[in-house]
């Protein structure tokens, strides 16, 4: 994708706010630790929405995303930021197949402060991506009903709020196109 950015899954992406370039690459164990201190310094709020609940145990959770990376149809994409030789990861999608129902399933996250700026948008257009190269044709997600931030992104990036959600959740569905 870019000679300056090995492993780049999208073409990288100046962010005034960054103070640098920002580039979408696929995690490997190597990431397990910085993964973990992102989630960490993500807010109560952003973890919450996350998570959709209250997690401790971020050495664990980064541990997994990275962990399953290794098994075909799942991965985990990071974006981060580079800045003079250094790398910090500001957002992180982590896709999984069903085979049973015949769908990927996301999570999705950005630090606070670099929400609202389009990279959400930017690494689900990654995923989804991916996930189309790799043959799925469907992507749905769960997220809080009262996840605006979510809900606005999904329907963004072209989601459809499929009815399946309970009185705290709303499930979001796409049809993938290759």
């Amino acid at each position: 994708m870019s000679q300056l950015f090995p492993g780049a899954v999208a073409e990288p992406v100046e962010l005034a706010e960054a103070n640098g370039m920002v580039c979408i690459r696929a995690a490997s164990v190597s990431d397990v630790e910085n993964l973990s201190v992102y989630f960490t310094g993500l807010s109560t709020m952003s973890r919450n929405k996350r998570f959709m609940g209250a997690r401790t145990d971020f050495a664990l959770v980064a541990a997994e995303c990275v962990a399953r990376t290794g098994r075909p149809g799942h991965f985990t994409l990071l974006a981060e930021v580079r800045q003079q030789g250094q790398h910090t990861i500001i957002g992180e999608a982590n896709y999984t197949y069903d085979a049973t129902a015949r769908h990927g399933e996301f999570a999705i996250s950005v630090a606070d402060a670099f929400q609202r700026l389009g990279l959400g948008l930017q690494m689900m257009t990654a995923m989804e991506t991916r996930a189309a190269d790799l043959g799925h044709e469907m992507i749905a997600a769960e997220t809080a009903r009262t996840n605006a931030e979510m809900r606005g992104l999904a329907k963004k990036a072209g989601f459809r709020d499929t009815g399946l959600g309970d009185w705290q959740s709303v499930h979001l569905a796409k049809r993938l196109s290759r």
